[in-house]
């Protein structure tokens, strides 16, 4: 079958007459070959090396080529190869000449190339004008069949117009099917090693987690790409393997970052299984239309002309489709990389009912709402914004469980799908707020604490003197009563003990830390907190767990949980319960006191911890103050919860004995 069913009449050559290319880097053997070939009914055209045959191949056709093999530049296999590959070329007969590659492998390689002969040089001449004037009278006989083809090209039209629907709307489909697939990360070092995967990872390959961190990346497929680097950045297929010994294809494409001079790798890709199923379909389709519009053209020929501009303007416009549609395709599936990707909350909404359109990960992760409880309803997740396109405005959000979290949010008027959007972007700085309020607490508490031991060193000495002198005083003066003596002692001892109290904020106080259990400390004090609580009809219960030694100072310790325990203790009305427990988190050993109290109110919680600030009648502030001087010792941190139902502290140690 020739290259192209329909051709232009005005480019047809008379059937008297025909075009023979020659190509040969010698004009000697070129003169020679016009010598055997020359006749009326031949145009001979000539080629001095293989760019310049393919150009020629390009303007005009040709009934047959002769083509020398051995040329400097692209070689006579090269040459044909490139013909072969046009497809208006493809089925020009080639006669390979060659005086050197006579060996059997040069000559299947000709043959493969799509050759229908090879001749030797020296050539006899009279065999190859025989030769060539067949392959002529094959090319004649050809161009008078292609003459009847001019018949009913009218009736084309309408099939051609429903055979252009049909591929529209296949690829259409083809292009949905594509865009609504879940993108598999997988992230791999420069020895192929695997360092971590997404979940998605879990459904396409059927490895656990843990399975996965033991696999190299090839591993997982089937055949392997070139990875010399080159594939970077580039969209590759390749033949994913599950688990389970099956095979599907996948299309990747590979990122590379390098950390401290060590390259590594992210691999996204995706099951293209049902893609590949939709453009079998399509090419089915387009090979059975192909099939009735070769049997329709074979029968039709009459308005070729005509025929043959519409069909090059509908290629064009094709063509622009297509194009239009694989950008798009490649602008959604950036734009859903990044929004999917990214670590700030982002969010799509509607500006006519404030319906949730989309929400990437990183808001699913902050709010702790399920995809299915947001799209298409209409929570109030995020305040009203105060402006019209705010930008870095600082917020406060609340998630599924009630947290308050603060962020900067800035916002974007959009369009999806016809309808007016509002995009949210919302980076959360709750973590960062509570970092700089710590700060500036152990600021404060550093400040406190080195006036406290400037002030003791003063006050400590003269107390002394005074208090011996009324020691000595009490024994040999008259005029001074024992009772007024031992009140003046007794105020001088309270005094000093407030001092003595003050000065545990100091950051330089000694500490005498040795390894121990933290359990049995608690269980020492229990008594004492359990007679505390039953005095105001109170109960206190202990939930202790195996936790390892830690490097603890044992008075400071039962200091800081009486401090906690007792102030709980007050927190309550008569019948509250106290409760004490300690676990492993992780690494950390934490102790946790809890409450049932009424709580503490959200203005005063950044206040807590503060040096003289209490919240009681008769209370001296330092209790609190001095539990988070000792816990900064014992390199522990504490935090807090607080709630209308109550209150819980939480110390959590980190200075454990391995």
């Amino acid at each position: 079958m020739r290259n192209s069913t329909v051709k232009s009449i005005h480019n047809l050559q008379p059937l008297d007459q025909v075009n023979i290319l020659m190509v040969d880097d010698r004009p000697e053997n070129l003169l020679a070959l016009e010598a055997v070939l020359a006749s009326p009914n031949y145009r001979l055209v000539k080629a001095g090396s293989g760019e310049e045959a393919l150009k020629c191949v390009l303007k005009q056709d040709f009934a047959v080529i002769l083509l020398d093999v051995q040329m400097p530049g692209l070689s006579g296999f090269e040459t044909a190869k490139l013909i072969k590959a046009r497809e208006k070329s493809k089925f020009v007969p080639i006669i390979f000449i060659t005086a050197i590659s006579q060996t059997t492998e040069h000559v299947l390689k000709g043959y493969n190339l799509g050759a229908v002969d090879y001749i030797f040089k020296p050539f006899h001449p009279e065999t190859l004008k025989l030769k060539v004037q067949e392959f002529v009278k094959i090319h004649q006989n050809q161009d008078q069949k292609e003459v009847k083809l001019q018949k009913e090209l009218l009736d084309v039209n309408v099939k051609l117009n429903i055979t252009t629907r049909d591929l529209k709307k296949n690829e259409e489909l083809a292009r949905v099917i594509g865009e609504t697939l879940l993108d598999t990360i997988i992230t791999f070092d420069c020895e192929g090693t695997i360092i971590s995967v997404n979940p998605a990872a879990q459904k396409l390959f059927g490895y656990s987690m843990e399975e996965f961190l033991g696999l190299k990346i090839e591993d997982l497929f089937a055949d392997m790409w070139d990875n010399n680097g080159s594939c970077v950045g580039k969209m590759l297929e390749a033949v994913a393997k599950h688990k389970n010994e099956s095979r599907y294809p996948v299309e990747l494409q590979i990122g590379e970052a390098v950390i401290h001079d060590e390259h590594f790798y992210v691999c996204s890709l995706r099951d293209i299984t049902e893609r590949k199923q939709q453009y079998e379909l399509l090419e089915k389709l387009v090979e059975e239309r192909t099939n009735e519009l070769v049997i329709a053209n074979e029968k039709l020929r009459k308005e070729i002309e005509v025929r043959m501009q519409f069909e090059e303007e509908l290629r064009k416009e094709i063509e622009v489709r297509k194009q239009f549609a694989e950008d798009l395709r490649l602008s959604q599936e950036h734009f859903y990389k990044i929004f999917q990707s990214s670590p700030c909350l982002i969010e799509i909404r509607s500006m006519t009912d404030s319906r949730y359109l989309d929400v990437n990960e990183s808001w699913l992760k902050f709010t702790g709402y399920s995809l299915v409880e947001v799209i298409g309803r209409q929570l109030a997740v995020l305040p009203a914004c105060h402006k019209e396109s705010p930008q870095n405005e600082k917020i406060h959000y609340l998630t599924k469980s009630g947290e308050n979290r603060q962020g900067l949010l800035a916002t974007e008027i959009i369009e999806v799908k016809g309808e007016s959007c509002v995009l949210s972007v919302i980076t959360d700085v709750t973590e960062l707020e509570q970092l700089g309020a710590k700060i500036a607490r152990l600021d404060r508490l550093n400040l406190i604490g080195e006036m406290a031991a400037g002030i003791a060193h003063e006050i400590r000495n003269p107390m002394t003197t005074v208090k011996g002198f009324l020691e000595l005083s009490k024994k040999s003066i008259d005029n001074l009563s024992v009772q007024y003596i031992d009140l003046m002692l007794s105020e001088l001892d309270r005094a000093n003990s407030i001092i003595s109290e003050f000065l545990n904020l100091a950051k330089n106080k000694q500490s005498y830390k040795k390894s121990q259990w933290l359990n049995p400390i608690i269980e020492g004090l229990y008594p004492l907190i359990k007679a505390e609580a039953l005095l105001a009809d109170k109960t206190v219960s202990l939930m202790l767990s195996e936790v390892p030694r830690l490097y603890l100072d044992e008075k400071e310790i039962s200091q800081l949980i009486l401090n906690l325990s007792l102030n709980g203790l007050e927190s309550m009305a008569a019948g509250g319960e106290l409760t004490i427990k300690t676990y492993l988190d992780g690494q950390d050993v934490v102790l946790e006191i809890q409450d049932r109290g009424s709580g503490i109110e959200p203005e005063l919680v950044d206040m807590i911890g503060t040096p003289f600030f209490t919240t009681k009648d008769s209370g001296t502030g330092l209790g609190l103050p001095i539990c988070y001087s000792v816990a900064e010792r014992h390199r522990a941190v504490i935090d807090l919860q607080t709630s209308t139902k109550g209150t819980t502290f939480f110390v959590s140690f980190r200075e454990r004995d391995f």
